[in-house]
């Protein structure tokens, strides 16, 4: 008999766990790191202190899942018949147990998602009491809230769970909330976009084909979802969402509880509304420009005047790589493939080839070289989804994928409350000696 995917989880985790341990006991007190007043009062930034071993990004090579870089993450994962994309629940497989599963092994994890889909009624009702001008991401957000009378790992603890167990509730309720988000997510989308015309889910399809049924948008738009979903499902521990995700786990809140959280956290303009900013600059652009796509050198002195004037190029630059970041790479190749012809992605493509040198020879910026938010917009706008504010709700589907595997580790590792200790500005100053060398000047 074929092992399932918690099997072969629990049997990581009974690996792992000694690790863990050992770190702890015998080598607590080693130092890891050196911290700033700057990163102090800067958001703590790049302060080594959290841990995943699910995602790191590397400054030179992007995102890593397990080790793997997102080339090797979608070379190497079965893909359904007739894609180009893999399976997004392979993925969450590879995410769990750090392993490319077989076409079996993502077939198991296929089914266990469709026979958890069936979203409670209560959920449409609370959905459905929202006016229509609300924002998809309270909806999302609160739809997500409400599934937490249904947590397994909520009953259980309060039947007395062990601590070893809590990875197997938060296992399940993990599960049963990614199984359905792409039909709250759809249901949000009718809700606000389709006057309620709702388009049911098909249970023989894989998460990617089903929401691109459910959002009645032909291929390959399955293959856009699948993308989409795979390159924003994780990006380290610190970033506002990942860290909300985390933070509010660690409190033993259950899945639907913190997932909420982080979408509360993704819903900010700082963080992941950047997909919509760059396309509505691109469009501003166009037409500025009568929607004709310029010349190499009129683009060029565009972009030298938008700098000159004080403003950014949206979609370029980022905190921590220094080279394109793969995730526009794969977008970008997507669209050379399957909508070359496409304006806004012209545009897009002509910003590419001019930005980085023009930002170079500027100066001002760490990495001139495009994020994952200069291209994901442009695909999602030629497909007929053209209502900015519900593009953040498909970065949460994915995001949520690599947050709930990192609090399914979090819980079976047995990580403790975050509790960072805050320090006063008096105390800063101290440490910086500023106060000393007040006084010894009044004095």
């Amino acid at each position: 008999m074929k092992k399932t995917l918690k099997q072969t989880l629990s049997e990581k985790i009974d690996k792992q766990r000694p690790r863990t341990k050992k770190l702890l006991k015998e080598y607590g007190d080693v130092v890891v790191d050196q911290v700033t007043i700057a990163q102090v009062i800067g958001g703590m930034r790049g302060i080594k202190s959290l841990v995943t071993d699910i995602s790191y990004l590397d400054p030179e090579e992007g995102i890593r899942y397990r080790g793997y870089t997102l080339e090797e993450v979608i070379e190497g994962l079965p893909k359904p018949k007739g894609g180009d994309m893999p399976y997004v629940e392979g993925l969450f497989y590879l995410l769990l147990t750090g392993d490319f599963p077989n076409q079996e092994e993502v077939q198991q994890v296929v089914d266990e998602f469709s026979k958890r889909r069936i979203v409670p009624r209560f959920v449409y009702d609370v959905i459905d009491s929202f006016p229509t001008s609300s924002h998809p991401m309270a909806i999302f957000s609160t739809a997500i809230l409400t599934l937490n009378r249904e947590s397994v790992f909520n009953r259980q603890y309060q039947a007395g769970l062990s601590k070893k167990d809590y990875w197997e509730a938060t296992y399940e309720d993990a599960l049963n909330l990614l199984a359905k988000l792409p039909e709250i997510a759809a249901y949000i989308y009718n809700k606000l976009y389709r006057k309620g015309e709702r388009i049911l889910s098909d249970p023989n399809l894989d998460m990617g084909a089903n929401f691109a049924q459910m959002m009645g948008i032909e291929k390959p738009y399955d293959d856009v979802s699948r993308l989409h979903f795979i390159i924003h499902s994780d990006h380290e521990s610190g970033n506002v969402s990942a860290h909300t995700g985390h933070l509010v786990a660690s409190s033993l809140s259950d899945i639907y509880l913190s997932i909420s959280a982080m979408i509360n956290g993704l819903a900010g303009p700082l963080h992941g509304l950047a997909n919509q900013e760059v396309l509505r600059w691109l469009q501003e652009v166009m037409n500025k420009m009568d929607n004709k796509l310029p010349s190499t050198e009129e683009m060029e002195q565009f972009v030298w005047n938008t700098l000159n004037s004080g403003q950014v190029i949206p979609g370029f630059g980022h905190a921590v790589l220094r080279k394109t970041d793969p995730r526009y790479k794969l977008q970008r190749e997507f669209s050379q493939k399957h909508l070359p012809d496409d304006p806004i992605f012209k545009y897009a493509d002509l910003l590419y080839k001019v930005v980085p040198p023009i930002l170079q020879k500027h100066g001002k910026a760490k990495n001139p070289w495009p994020n994952v938010d200069a291209q994901s917009g442009v695909i999602q706008w030629h497909y007929g989804v053209k209502d900015y504010d519900f593009y953040t709700v498909l970065f949460g589907i994915g995001r949520s994928i690599g947050i709930c595997a990192n609090i399914i580790w979090d819980r079976a590792l047995g990580y403790p409350l975050e509790r960072p200790k805050s320090v006063t500005t008096d105390m800063l100053e101290k440490i910086a000696g500023i106060k000393k060398m007040a006084e010894a000047e009044e004095n």
